[in-house]
């Protein structure tokens, strides 16, 4: 008698090959992005201890201490000022990732993903931890860290774009929106390891906090120099479908009904199953049959200009929505826990470890963003729903966000949620969508390219951000919020008429058809 499988062994068996490469890839690059931001997010961290009151901290007898006031703090960041230079550093990062980004995806189409990540990943393990050896070598020169922090910002910029493109190429864009979605919490989760990581050396020598996460990133980059996969075709496995052929080029789908036999298209009837040589699928849903068209994929694709990225229908639109987007993410990413730490008076490892309920929030508020595009085909209307709840949440945030340690936590789940969503989506399953958009007819090599320019784009904003609260904040937190609501409200106007076009074609239709909504 034949024994039976082992349900373990059964659920093995029950995935494809295709399934089991697709996965691996989608949890090597989680892994990988993951790093890079775990990496970011120490300087935060550390913000509070470089610079903190120093008449509350117990003095050492030894010490001869002339300032009673700034004996604690690191040099050069002991002065009134030093809000202003943190917001230094953070731009010298900002600043240097928004310029590298518009280069490093040109770079991404043409050079092999395996080794540009590796390198850029090895090289931010060691620029960040530069930043913390300054610490054991006791150097106080703004000069060395800011040089330090371009440098990094650099390297950081071989990031996005590899793993975006490396994911666009295994994934087609049937659930795009989900998968990305869940796969974008590398961002919080590293955002969240960060601060963990960081927080606990923070207090006792605030270098490790940058060398232990350096160390972490390297290491990874040599995971993805023996492991990654760059495309389906290099281990034979099945490339995926990514849209559907447009009729003159709109974005509706091509709907077909039967009438005597024969099938309609858009008015025009069509009595055989192929059309100019290309086999035509039938897909039925909601009692209406869709027509999908496969692309024919030139065999040498070339790698698509700037200019050509530029002229995707919507690369504009959701490259300037990202731009305010993000300058709201990463002011709250660099500048939270001294939010925190200042009005809610807490110390610098717990005001981190609170700030990590903001990127807990940020991967449920992706993930809800990818669900819900992917069921409505409407990336910018989610986008703009998300967006606009945003703004009283900040307000209410900011006035009552520290009454109790409750509401405390909910706020910044709800914040987090809402403002990282749109974040997510865009620079994820839109990206995506965008790089594998049919005016490309099949060119599945200007992945990296849109997805740098989008989240170069966006990365200016995340630069103008911090900068700005830094420039604000010594005016009062109210303030900077009022900045962050406001950049809020511009992100939803850059998406008006992407959401005006959306909506009109649900109005055409009973439902919006999910799998075949180009953006």
């Amino acid at each position: 008698m034949k024994s039976s499988l082992a349900p373990g062994i059964r659920l093995i068996t029950a995935f494809s090959r295709d399934s089991w490469y697709r996965g691996f890839i989608l949890f090597l690059t989680f892994l990988f992005y993951t790093a890079y931001h775990l990496s970011r997010k120490p300087i935060s961290i550390v913000k509070s201890e470089l610079h903190r009151n120093c008449s509350t901290v117990i003095r050492p007898s030894s010490l001869n201490i002339t300032n009673n006031e700034t004996w604690c703090d690191w040099v050069p960041f002991d002065q009134d000022n030093y809000q202003a230079l943190f917001g230094i550093l953070d731009n010298c990062f900002l600043v240097a990732y928004a310029i590298g980004m518009f280069i490093s995806g040109i770079f991404g189409e043409r050079l092999p993903l395996r080794y540009y990540l590796s390198f850029g990943m090895v090289m931010s393990g060691l620029f960040t931890s530069l930043f913390g050896l300054g610490y054991y070598w006791n150097i106080h020169s703004l000069g060395y860290y800011a040089f330090v922090q371009v440098m990094n910002g650099l390297m950081q910029t071989t990031g996005w774009p590899a793993v975006v493109a490396c994911v666009g190429n295994w994934f087609g864009k049937g659930k795009r929106g989900l998968i990305m979605g869940v796969w974008n919490s590398h961002t919080s989760v590293g955002n969240i390891l960060g601060s963990l990581i960081a927080g606990v050396f923070v207090s006792s020598a605030w270098g490790m906090s940058f060398i232990v996460p350096g160390l972490i990133i390297a290491f990874t980059g040599i995971l993805c120099f023996f492991f990654l996969v760059e495309k389906p075709e290099d281990v034979d496995c099945t490339p995926p479908q990514h849209h559907s052929v447009q009729n003159n080029n709109e974005t509706e789908p091509l709907l077909r009904n039967s009438v005597n036999g024969n099938q309609i298209m858009n008015g025009t009837v069509i009595t055989d199953q192929t059309m100019n040589g290309t086999t035509i699928t039938d897909h039925i849903m909601n009692g209406t049959i869709i027509t999908e068209i496969p692309e024919t994929v030139e065999e040498h694709p070339e790698a698509i200009s700037f200019c050509g990225a530029l002229r995707i229908p919507g690369v504009v639109e959701f490259s300037l929505c990202l731009l305010f987007a993000k300058l709201v993410s990463y002011t709250f990413l660099y500048w939270l826990p001294l939010y925190i730490s200042n009005v809610a008076h807490f110390r610098a490892k717990e005001a981190g470890d609170m700030s990590t309920l903001f990127d807990v929030g940020g991967i449920l508020g992706g993930i809800l963003a990818g669900v819900a595009s992917d069921l409505t085909g409407g990336r910018a209307t989610t986008c703009c729903v998300m967006l606009i709840a945003a703004a009283p949440m900040l307000f209410l945030y900011n006035y009552i966000g520290q009454k109790s340690l409750g509401i405390t936590v909910g706020m910044l789940l709800l914040c987090g949620g809402l403002v990282n969503g749109p974040y997510a989506l865009i620079t994820t399953a839109v990206s995506a969508d965008l790089g594998t958009h049919e005016s490309l007819r099949g060119n599945s090599r200007a992945l990296s390219t849109v997805t740098a320019i989008i989240d170069g784009t966006g990365s200016i904003g995340a630069a103008l951000g911090p900068l700005l609260a830094g420039l604000i904040s010594p005016t009062g937190w109210n303030n900077v919020f009022y900045m962050l609501i406001s950049a809020d409200v511009l992100a939803c106007l850059f998406l008006t008429r992407l959401v005006y076009k959306e909506i009109r074609g649900w109005c055409g239709r009973p439902f919006p058809i999910r799998g075949f909504k180009e953006i």
